[in-house]
């Protein structure tokens, strides 16, 4: 049984590409402006194009307006949405009825009250996230290359399909499934040279890993 592999934060052809043919389940676009991953809605359209329908293409949104939602969706570029930053229960329950379309939870984990937190969504997403908790002062609430606990998650029953993210990479994904068992995760920042600067050859890499475990 394989690790089902979503490549967040795409925005080059070579990236998309090294997604798709290294057997990514899902990839991501980030519509969230203080990311160096941003992408506009014009420019994750033209990206899409490249991705076959057998790969889930997500939106990336923190706190985001109906309307910057709505732009997004109405590129044609979108089959799941992500929800990253504060966002209730009911903004979840609200943002599915008015888009029609499968929502991700991302819920920040750092102790164990983050999980009973991350339950309160069982009944309203499609599936959850479980990212580290953003340092004081950053300026975003994910791809900051930070791992949490994994251990938190280790023993937890979810009534959701849920993925792995935070500081994951080619060197810990190993420890990261025999810790808590995933069997889908998210990575960004562990494929890049740079923030928002991927790196065709470490995406195929991670893929191929995840391929094995």
């Amino acid at each position: 049984m394989t690790i089902d592999v979503k490549i967040c934060g795409l925005k080059t052809p070579l990236a998309v590409a090294a997604a798709v043919d290294g057997g990514a389940a899902f990839i991501g676009f980030n519509f969230f402006q203080n990311s160096p991953r941003f992408v506009t809605p014009d420019a994750a359209a033209v990206l899409a194009t490249a991705v076959p329908d057998t790969v889930i293409r997500v939106g990336l949104f923190v706190d985001a307006t109906d309307d910057d939602i709505g732009a997004a969706v109405a590129s044609g570029a979108l089959d799941m949405l992500q929800l990253h930053g504060s966002e209730t229960p009911a903004r979840v329950a609200k943002v599915k009825e008015r888009f029609a379309l499968p929502v991700m939870k991302a819920i920040a984990i750092s102790t164990a009250d983050d999980i009973a937190t991350a339950h309160t969504y069982e009944a309203i997403a499609d599936r959850l996230l479980f990212d580290a908790k953003a340092p004081a002062g950053a300026t975003r609430p994910g791809g900051n290359a930070l791992s949490f606990d994994w251990e938190l998650i280790a023993d937890t029953d979810w009534a959701l399909p849920w993925m792995l993210a935070g500081g994951l990479n080619a060197e810990n994904l190993g420890e990261a499934v025999i810790v808590c068992g995933p069997r889908a995760v998210d990575v960004s920042s562990g494929v890049e040279d740079a923030p928002g600067v991927k790196n065709p050859d470490k995406i195929r890499q991670f893929l191929a890993l995840a391929q094995t475990l």
